[in-house]
């Protein structure tokens, strides 16, 4: 008389379990797909390669390629931009340098630091996060920068460079304007508006956690301008974490803004969350691409307070579903990912969390929806990484990936 019952609540349960993210790929540390057998261990004996120093931080898949990016946080990093083919045999594949080793290579340096030592334009340093844009290009943001926790080198000034996905060809290197980059600048995130459409009408955003600006290039002009807001700063009381027993405090502001509208593109609007905070903001794409007006005072009302995510929710990454209407973001100090649907309001009823693990999901640091309708995340444990030491002979890495319909069947971000 009872099993009727009993049967629905296993077939629940079963149903709750596989609407979590599913673990694709882990690693204990990063190996690389090398050239050649001699390769790795010359590298290894140079210095040009130390295993430990490699942390993956962020994520984008186009088609069959992931790319995951490396910062040369500390020296030995051997690429910064990879990627990994889907189809891979295995449950760590080796990263394979994109477009080659040969762009992902350090230039010798000479004592003078002030000039640029590329070897070409299509030479990558230290880039944080990328992203794929509708028109099969790849933009990346980078910071120039090596050897960020030890003795900090600004090698080559940062610089959107953009790469044909279908060609591996160098498209475009742009680099910021000195005067749009300031002592305390740190520009870790690229955020891209493009339609299929219209491809040379694209627009680049790119928050100054550092500085507490956003850097907005038009792809059109090839030029940039830089807004302040006194929404782009960090909350002082949300600027203690603690992830993975390891406490810290941060006073990142704005990073992360990700464009939501629900089918319409006329409504589009631009949240724009800073790390240490809890609060969401948002303005619209039609004035942050009017330079005259959101540059001068008379803009800054249009820049407004969506709500807020409760204790413990500071965010390091925000992806926005058109299908659905659903905002995904990270929670670090949860050791989950959440969300919510724009057409609801923004509070602490709307807002559901779709995966936590606190095995698993140790900072969840970038994350990225594909055409499919996938979500994928990547989880580092970056803090152990910064203050402590990652343990080698346990799993440190991982990048997941689920079906954004089945990761919000019955939260309260369901359509």
């Amino acid at each position: 008389m009872h099993l009727l019952p009993l049967c629905f609540t296993l077939v629940l349960a079963v149903l709750i379990v596989e609407a979590k993210l599913k673990e694709k790929f882990s690693w204990k540390q990063m190996e690389f797909d090398w050239p050649n057998p001699g390769a790795e261990q010359k590298a290894i004996k140079s210095g040009q390669y130390i295993v430990e120093n490699n942390l993956p931080l962020g994520v984008e898949r186009w088609q069959n390629k992931l790319f995951i990016t490396i910062p040369r946080w500390k020296s030995g990093v051997a690429a910064s931009l990879n990627y990994v083919d889907l189809d891979s045999e295995g449950q760590s594949p080796k990263l394979k340098p994109y477009p080659s080793w040969e762009s992902n290579t350090i230039p010798l340096m000479p004592t003078d630091y002030t000039e640029s030592v590329l070897k070409d334009n299509s030479t990558v340093i230290s880039p944080f996060r990328v992203q794929a844009d509708a028109c099969d290009r790849l933009w990346v943001l980078d910071t120039g920068v090596i050897d960020l926790l030890g003795d900090t080198k600004q090698i080559a000034p940062n610089a959107i460079i953009i790469f044909d996905l279908k060609t591996d060809k160098l498209i475009r290197r742009y680099e910021l304007p000195k005067n749009q980059v300031k002592d305390e600048s740190f520009l870790a995130n690229i955020v891209v508006d493009s339609d299929r459409s219209e491809c040379d009408k694209a627009y680049a955003y790119l928050p100054d956690l550092g500085a507490y600006t956003l850097i907005v290039y038009s792809f059109h002009d090839n030029r940039s301008y830089r807004i302040a807001h006194h929404y782009f700063h960090f909350d002082p009381l949300q600027g203690d974490f603690n992830v993975g027993g390891v406490n810290f405090q941060w006073t990142d502001g704005i990073f992360w803004n990700d464009n939501w509208t629900y089918k319409s593109r006329p409504q589009q609007r631009y949240l724009l969350p800073s790390l240490a905070s809890t609060k969401e903001f948002k303005v619209s794409d039609y004035v942050l691409r009017n330079e005259s007006y959101v540059t001068s005072k008379e803009s800054f009302f249009e820049f407004k307070l969506v709500g807020d995510r409760g204790m413990n929710g500071q965010s390091t990454a925000e992806v926005y579903d058109k299908e659905t209407g659903v905002v995904f973001y990270t929670q670090v100090n949860k050791d989950a990912i959440a969300c919510w649907n724009v057409k609801r309001p923004y509070n602490l009823d709307t807002q559901d969390l779709v995966d936590s693990n606190s095995q698993t999901l140790i900072f969840p640091n970038d994350m990225k929806i594909d055409t499919e309708g996938n979500l994928w995340v990547l989880s580092d444990k970056m803090p152990t990484y910064i203050y402590e030491t990652l343990d080698p002979e346990k799993i440190n890495f991982r990048v997941f990936t689920g079906k954004i319909r089945d990761l919000i069947k019955g939260t309260s971000c369901e359509v």
